[in-house]
């Protein structure tokens, strides 16, 4: 494996001009997730002017005033839904808050399902034209890429396909705009995003508009992952981590400050976090469990129940 992150090019798997190539394809992106538990995603086939529309609305709402952001706060809701505010997440035995803000966009589901109770209804701020259109729009389509990096995935793992398919298709997933304010301090206690790992399945990044993402090596030296523009970073949660027994590892990551001036500049960025249905029973799989490799998760838990205890952890609950 080498020393940097791969860039991979989905339409191999998607589009592929033969069957040993999307087998290769697979057979990368696989290394790719054993290695860093990181790979970027390129001819993801998501227009760019989507992704600008998206954070043309997220910038617009950021910059409303507090009084009326914080209208859309949801008291009690562990940031499930609607704005959650500046210094509130905190990476998990982290001593100083997270310095950004954010917002969070579910799956729309019939308020009748039996998820209901597990996803509750969006919020939509009205001061913002075309927030809920673009918003929404850039989550079905991140969506819809996820599938595809799993299906992949599944292949890797020696599972169908389509195994992911009936345990996502009513995911808890999330699409969260985030906004890091400008640093105009020099002596801030932490860096932008503590160093952490994600709960759900797979993340997916886009776009995000300045340097700070690092990842943790094997080797245990951070890394700079600063995709190109047209680049989608897709990276495995600890869901899929526990699943997989570790064989699959979701990797320590971190926002760090830029150095000088570009500390100065706000940074905006629009992870989808990736989650199966709210009952999927996140039991580890047997082809993952070998003689050198045990099962370290003897229990199985819900994804709905997995999600709450992590969300405590991280003072969201």
């Amino acid at each position: 494996m080498s020393s940097a992150i791969p860039t991979l090019d989905i339409r191999r798997f998607t589009h592929p001009s033969s069957a040993e190539d999307r087998q290769a394809f697979v057979d990368e992106l696989g290394a790719a997730y054993r290695e860093w538990g990181f790979a970027g995603i390129r001819n993801h086939g998501i227009p760019q002017s989507l992704i600008d529309d998206s954070y043309d609305v997220f910038q617009r709402f950021f910059a409303l005033p507090e009084e009326t952001k914080k209208h859309y706060h949801v008291p009690g809701g562990g940031g499930a839904r609607g704005y959650t505010a500046f210094g509130v997440e905190t990476a998990k035995g982290a001593k100083y808050s997270d310095l950004k803000e954010f917002w969070h966009i579910g799956r729309e589901i019939p308020r009748d399902s039996k998820y209901a109770s597990d996803m509750p209804a969006n919020l939509w701020p009205s001061e913002v034209d075309g927030f809920r259109e673009k918003g929404y729009a850039l989550y079905q389509a991140l969506d819809d890429l996820g599938s595809q990096v799993l299906g992949a995935l599944a292949l890797h793992i020696g599972l169908p396909e389509t195994y992911f398919a009936d345990k996502t298709d009513s995911g808890n997933s999330i699409l969260r705009p985030i906004h890091y304010p400008p640093i105009t301090a020099d002596d801030i206690p932490n860096v932008r995003a503590g160093a952490h790992e994600d709960i759900n399945l797979i993340t997916l990044l886009v776009g995000a508009s300045a340097a700070g993402l690092e990842v943790l090596s094997k080797k245990g030296e951070w890394v700079p992952f600063t995709s190109d523009a047209d680049t989608i970073v897709v990276n495995i949660g600890d869901m899929l981590q526990r699943l997989t027994n570790h064989v699959y590892p979701s990797t320590t990551h971190r926002v760090v400050n830029p150095p000088g001036e570009q500390a100065r500049k706000p940074r905006y960025s629009t992870p989808f976090f990736l989650h199966p249905n709210p009952d999927f029973l996140i039991d580890v799989l047997p082809s993952c469990v070998s003689a050198d490799n045990p099962s370290r998760y003897p229990e199985a838990i819900t994804a709905q129940g997995y999600l709450e205890e992590r969300l405590r952890e991280i003072k969201l609950k």
